[in-house]
């Protein structure tokens, strides 16, 4: 399945209070979103550029991915999120290609899309998302 756009780069931050503004001020974009995401143990904030989305990652648990991910490695590109028509059928075709998945069905994600991992070491190192409706 092949994607239709970069649907958003996920960076972890330690703090939105502190990199919120960066993003405003330095960068002039609008925060247009802040949400919880339960599941993944994230509060997200979004920023449009273009068609393509920056999505601000801060844990909301230090067990949790994205806790973990600062703590060995600090804060940072986290993953990239391709858009894709159908998240259940471009995890089938991924894993059918070899690629080892984390999740082996679509879960609910940040602003109501279906999401799925594939994981980085499968994928030159980068952790990859499909994300669709």
């Amino acid at each position: 399945m092949t994607p239709t756009h970069i649907e958003h780069i996920g960076i972890a931050v330690r703090d939105l209070n502190v990199a919120i503004p960066f993003y405003e001020k330095v960068l002039g974009l609008k925060c247009y979103g802040i949400e919880h995401v339960a599941d993944q143990k994230v509060r997200t904030a979004f920023f449009l550029v273009g068609q393509t989305k920056i999505e601000l990652l801060e844990s909301t648990d230090p067990a949790g991915p994205v806790g973990k991910f600062i703590e060995k490695r600090g804060e940072g590109v986290h993953h990239i999120a391709f858009a894709v028509p159908d998240t259940a059928a471009a995890l089938r075709e991924a894993e059918s290609s070899g690629v080892q998945l984390i999740d082996a069905a679509p879960r609910p994600g940040a602003e109501g899309l279906s999401i799925g991992f594939m994981h980085p070491k499968s994928t030159g190192g980068v952790l990859m998302e499909f994300c669709g409706k």
